[in-house]
């Protein structure tokens, strides 16, 4: 019981939250909605939503590549602070533009922005490419 109560956490414990935080959050953003877009693209590039007026077909484009090549890397491990941006840019955007603030709508974009930042700002721990690169 003194345990669960304590606020200290070992070296291993935070490596190994760290690898399921990105494994989680780096295979949903593919299975979940990098997948099904690339699937559907000839559909989606008519109307995808384009934020920065350059097309909805760059536009998905850009987003094909944050949601399933970043998120790939994430989940290796590999440049995962550098590949966290794309995707924290992607889900601020898509909060705020798509679905206009609203938390009712726009819960799941928090989530993955919150999962996201910690990534950031944690790194992804020994259990990663990056982590055995530094060793």
């Amino acid at each position: 019981m003194k345990k669960l109560l304590s606020i200290r956490y070992s070296a291993g414990a935070f490596n190994f939250s760290m690898l399921v935080l990105r494994l989680a959050f780096g295979i949903l953003m593919i299975a979940q909605h990098g997948m099904p877009k690339l699937m559907d693209f000839e559909k989606k590039a008519a109307d995808f939503y384009d934020p920065i007026g350059i097309g909805s077909q760059a536009s998905l484009i850009i987003v094909l590549f944050a949601e399933i090549f970043c998120s790939f890397f994430i989940v290796l491990g590999l440049f995962t602070r550098l590949a966290v941006i794309p995707l924290i840019i992607l889900v601020t955007v898509a909060f705020f533009g798509r679905h206009g603030g609203a938390i009712a709508h726009g819960e799941m974009a928090l989530l993955y922005l919150a999962a996201y930042i910690v990534l950031l700002f944690c790194g992804p721990g020994r259990a990663s490419v990056d982590g055995m690169i530094k060793k």
